[in-house]
């Protein structure tokens, strides 16, 4: 009975596309399956922008990374979506934080809820460093991932850290969002950060509205949409990093990205970091 239950766990996991890895395949990576690219493939056709704004969405993550461990972070957990192959080898979000930190070293805890991430970024990171680690949790259940035994005894939680909050698309009630806010505000030591990103439809056309809503309801049901005033309302009482609240690729450019850069609400998605006291 069990290996029939794991059997056909797996093969929901083939044929049910998700999230993380539409991400990957927008942007090129290996971690994904067929469900995830003929995902990507509506998204194209509906909009054709999917694969600039996931890529758009990969280079705000690398510049938020590069941004704080200049400013001193040496700590970071990532939680959802942290660990793409669309990602450049040697690149990825941990070999970043080092580079900006002059090759010192930063420890990194990837948080996933994906199968397939969890065990490709557990076959490919976590045996060539110290000083990353993978753990399975869900944004969903922030009080055992704020108690999770790798993160209580891999992270030094007297000094400052970052959470990238990647996985709101999960978080579907914003009470409870409200909540994963405030745990990891209360968890984390002063002088820590909090980066976050949330999809929205705020700058699709009205006529296109619509046929999005019936494809995101029929690839991926349940993902949380948001307009700028309601991600507004979340960060309430939170210190913003400038340039504040913006589209992924206006967080801080850099020069060297493309992906959005003439029109950055096509990537369909806002970023923010706040610092927290």
């Amino acid at each position: 009975m069990r290996q029939r239950a794991i059997r056909n766990l797996a093969k929901l996991e083939l044929t049910q596309a998700r999230i993380t890895r539409i991400l990957d395949a927008a942007a090129g990576g290996k971690n994904n399956f067929v469900a995830d690219r003929d995902a990507v493939r509506r998204y194209d056709q509906a909009a054709p922008i999917t694969t600039t704004a996931a890529r758009a969405v990969l280079h705000y993550l690398c510049r938020v990374v590069r941004h704080l461990a200049s400013v001193g972070v040496d700590q970071f957990v990532i939680v959802g979506s942290g660990v793409p192959s669309g990602l450049p080898p040697g690149r990825q979000l941990h070999d970043i934080a080092r580079d900006a930190l002059d090759g010192s070293a930063p420890r990194v805890v990837y948080v996933e809820n994906d199968p397939m991430v969890l065990a490709g970024a557990r076959a490919t990171i976590e045996p060539v460093t110290d000083l990353v680690r993978v753990v399975e949790g869900d944004v969903r259940e922030i009080d055992d991932i704020l108690d999770d035994r790798v993160l209580q005894t891999f992270l030094d939680w007297d000094r400052p850290m970052a959470v990238l909050l990647l996985s709101t698309h999960s978080l579907n009630d914003d009470e409870f969002f409200h909540y994963v806010i405030k745990r990891i505000r209360q968890a984390v030591p002063e002088r820590s950060y909090l980066s976050l990103l949330q999809t929205t439809f705020d700058a699709i056309p009205p006529e296109l509205l619509p046929a999005i809503h019936d494809l995101l309801a029929m690839t991926l049901p349940g993902h949380a949409i948001r307009t700028r005033e309601e991600v507004e309302a979340l960060l309430e009482g939170l210190v913003l990093v400038d340039p504040g609240l913006v589209w992924v690729p206006e967080w801080r450019p850099d020069g060297h990205e493309s992906a959005c850069v003439d029109q950055p609400s096509s990537s369909g998605t806002y970023g923010a970091v706040a610092r927290i006291p």
